[in-house]
């Protein structure tokens, strides 16, 4: 390629350049301050603890669910996400406390079901559960344990 031929080469100049470098900074403050006081309402600036640690070989395992029963009879898991019921499992499991002392909470996941889904079978009543699984040496003992934390009837 001739001299002629070279496309321009446009530098930044100290504008953009301090632009940049307050954005990087105002960013890495935002993860930093998500990681040591936020929850993970902040994210993507909250804690990503959740991706940080490994289980040990002799440990128990939760794992939080809501069970439904519909008015067509049947027991289904709620599908806990924005498509299903409009409200992720992270959120649940977060909020397991709160609802453990005020199940009336749970009535949002009715609803949220309900609004995206009126052709379905309605939930009727939910059950907040933490299903734990132990593990020994690092391989499952046993079935998983189940242990209902919270229980509503659901208002129409």
């Amino acid at each position: 390629m001739t001299q002629s031929q070279a496309p321009d080469v446009v530098r930044v100049g100290r504008v953009g350049k301090a632009l940049r470098v307050l954005v990087a900074v105002v960013g890495i403050g935002l993860l930093i301050n998500g990681s040591v006081r936020a929850s993970d309402d902040a994210w993507p600036f909250g804690p990503m603890s959740q991706y940080a640690m490994s289980v040990p070989d002799d440990a128990k395992i939760d794992y939080t669910r809501v069970s439904a029963v519909t008015d067509a009879g049947t027991t289904v898991d709620v599908p806990l996400n924005i498509e299903g019921a409009g409200v992720a499992r992270a959120e649940i499991e977060a909020r397991a406390g709160e609802i453990v002392k005020d199940p009336s909470l749970l009535q949002q996941v009715a609803d949220g079901w309900a609004r995206k889904h009126p052709d379905q079978p309605q939930y009727v009543k939910l059950e907040l559960i933490r299903d734990t699984t132990q593990l020994v040496k690092g391989k499952v003992e046993g079935p998983p344990t189940s242990q209902v934390l919270a229980t509503w009837e659901v208002r129409r």
